[in-house]
């Protein structure tokens, strides 16, 4: 059974809770997107804060080593963008 997944431009987008992930696992790099602060509008929580994290999909990595960059944007519009032109460029 194949899962079908949201995307974001051609690349899944999965959301647990304050945190995304943006691209494929089989690709040499995601970005993982975390937010940090939220105002709330209405019904909806709108981001205020979010920090982008490129990250290598090796393994054998730990976590801290696998980070090759980082950014802070001031929305997930902003955040997703940046995301975007990182996988592209892919290195």
């Amino acid at each position: 059974m194949s899962e079908k997944f949201f995307t974001y431009k051609g690349y899944p987008l999965v959301r647990k809770g304050d945190q995304l992930y943006y691209g494929n696992m089989y690709d040499n790099y995601v970005v993982m997107m975390q937010v940090v602060n939220k105002e709330k509008s209405g019904d909806l929580d709108i981001s205020e804060k979010v920090k982008i994290y490129k990250m290598a999909t090796d393994e054998k990595l730990s976590p801290v080593e696998a980070v090759v960059k980082q950014s802070e944007k001031p929305n997930l519009y902003a955040a997703l963008d940046i995301a975007y032109a990182w996988l592209n460029k892919q290195n």
